[in-house]
């Protein structure tokens, strides 16, 4: 339930109240952080941003996914990281004053929270503990990315297929009865990017997830039971990952973070009011 105390706080319903960069704001800038604060709802495919767009303020998903995405100058992109609810993004940019690197596209119907750049700094200026979340929120993303560097030397291709596909189920997937099911909102060629291998080991990547049981997929449909979602999730918290195998080859270079514990029963309408 939330709290009381914070109705007056433009995030204070939001189920990811306690962990936002906002949090810290005192009771008297509050009137200015709601000032600039705006929610938009993003299509599937809809940019919210593009690369090399001046930083308009800071902006947190609230649901859905969002891909962070640099394009190159010969028109290929690369597909860098996957934003999911919770998640701020644009922060460096706006605390740098420049233009933004990547381009921020929703891969789903998505809703994000804006504070606009001009009273985002207000607040920053006014609640040193913002800063301080905002700078955390920065070591956060350098860890996470030596933390992908790491695995990508120690850990099978196949485990980290597996992890992305567990943490989109946790975020994405719906359960029915004793299965879980998701349509994959990432190409082939995503894929390829977030594990630095080439499209095609994807394709036979999948294949061994299927033949050890773990997923069963049909196009972009992926199903697994709950049982096997559980034991995954066992795996992955006692550290028990495959090393890296003579038969990929490819070097890799990222990841993602590892799934949470919650198995959820999917109910539309109690998402939406969670989420705000």
């Amino acid at each position: 339930m939330p709290d009381p105390a914070n109705q007056q706080h433009p995030c204070g319903n939001c189920a990811f109240y306690a962990a936002s960069v906002w949090q810290p704001v005192t009771s008297c800038s509050v009137s200015v952080l709601t000032r600039g604060f705006s929610r938009k709802d993003l299509k599937e495919g809809q940019p919210l941003y593009y690369q090399d767009d001046e930083n308009s303020g800071v902006f947190c998903v609230s649901k859905g996914l969002i891909a962070l995405r640099t394009h190159h100058a010969d028109g290929k992109s690369t597909l860098l990281r996957l934003a999911y609810p919770g998640e701020i993004i644009g922060f460096r940019s706006f605390l740098e004053g420049r233009p933004h690197r990547t381009e921020a596209r929703a891969l789903l119907a998505s809703r994000v929270c804006i504070v606009g750049q001009r009273d985002a700094q207000k607040v920053v200026c006014g609640n040193p503990p913002v800063l301080t979340r905002l700078v955390s929120r920065c070591i956060s993303e350098i860890d996470r990315n030596h933390e992908r560097i790491i695995a990508a030397a120690t850990t099978s291709n196949k485990d980290r297929l597996t992890d992305i596909l567990l943490r989109l189920m946790d975020a994405h997937g719906e359960r029915t009865r004793d299965h879980l099911r998701m349509q994959l909102p990432l190409s082939r060629s995503d894929l390829a990017d977030l594990l630095g291998v080439q499209t095609e080991t994807v394709s036979r990547l999948f294949k061994r997830v299927q033949d050890d049981g773990t997923f069963c997929v049909s196009g972009r449909e992926i199903l697994m039971t709950v049982a096997s979602y559980v034991r995954q999730l066992a795996i992955r918290q006692s550290g028990s990952f495959s090393r890296v195998e003579s038969d990929e080859s490819e070097p890799a270079s990222a990841t993602t973070e590892r799934p949470s514990l919650m198995v959820r029963q999917v109910d539309a309408s109690q998402r939406e009011r969670r989420h705000g």
